[in-house]
């Protein structure tokens, strides 16, 4: 075991025996509003099928909201970052439509869209699309001119531009994209869930919530903090394989 995993071993040691202690055996904190540890970890099991039909609900919203925002935000970006014509052209619209909070769309979604699934997707995929497609862009502006000269001298196809040369280019930014996307789309599928699902990470949280259930709430808030630490751990490996080639 490394170092840094034997720290990390240790801080999440001691958040447990100060929770512990601060519950279960001095009893400073209300118990009603925090349960004590083994009390959560009773109904982390008692749950676990709840939790595992919750989690196939999340994941499926989060994975085709995401892979649609990919597909699309990353063929723009190279096309709109390799044209500079285009990309000043459109700057503007990207200016306003980026910063807006892609929540303030869930209203809209819901009323237009014929299901909860395609709203909550549909939303998910405005929040992944703005972060990767900004950063595909400034990954495209980032590149050395010389390289993309160099490569329109010898004749390079359009296709073999982007995809060999402006794609690998601009990887380290579409990564840091990427990061971003993921945390805001799980914040969104969060979001999405508490309005309006009848499964899903966010609807436990909510559905017990409204029933004063705070040892459940705590357990779905554990397990929604699994759920994001699995997933950036397994982002980080993938931007690790992906940037291989600077090392």
């Amino acid at each position: 075991m490394s170092q840094t995993s034997r720290d990390r071993l240790l801080l999440g040691v001691a958040a447990l025996l100060l929770w512990q202690l601060s519950t279960a055996w001095l009893k400073l904190l209300d118990p009603q509003l925090f349960p004590e540890p083994l009390q959560v970890l009773r109904l982390l099991v008692e749950d676990r099928q709840v939790f595992l039909k919750s989690l196939l609900s999340s994941f499926t919203l989060l994975f085709w909201g995401c892979t649609l925002a990919a597909l699309l935000s990353i063929p723009l970006g190279l096309i709109v970052g390799w044209n500079r014509r285009l990309r000043l052209a459109i700057e503007p619209a990207t200016n306003v439509l980026g910063p807006i909070p892609p929540i303030v769309y869930i209203p809209y979604a819901i009323a237009i869209l014929p299901t909860f699934t395609q709203s909550s997707i549909f939303i998910i995929f405005i929040g992944a699309f703005w972060p990767l497609f900004m950063n595909t862009i400034a990954g495209v502006e980032a590149l050395e001119k010389g390289i993309v000269d160099s490569a329109k001298t010898i004749g390079v196809s359009k296709k073999s531009m982007l995809t060999k040369i402006l794609l690998p280019g601009a990887m380290p930014h579409i990564v840091s994209g990427g990061a971003i996307s993921m945390v805001l789309a799980f914040i969104l599928l969060t979001a999405a869930e508490m309005i309006g699902a009848t499964s899903g990470l966010g609807w436990y949280v909510k559905y017990f919530s409204d029933f004063a259930d705070y040892p459940r709430v705590v357990a779905g808030i554990i397990v929604i903090g699994v759920v994001v630490l699995v997933l950036m751990t397994l982002f980080q490996r993938l931007t690790g394989y992906l940037l291989r080639w600077r090392k």
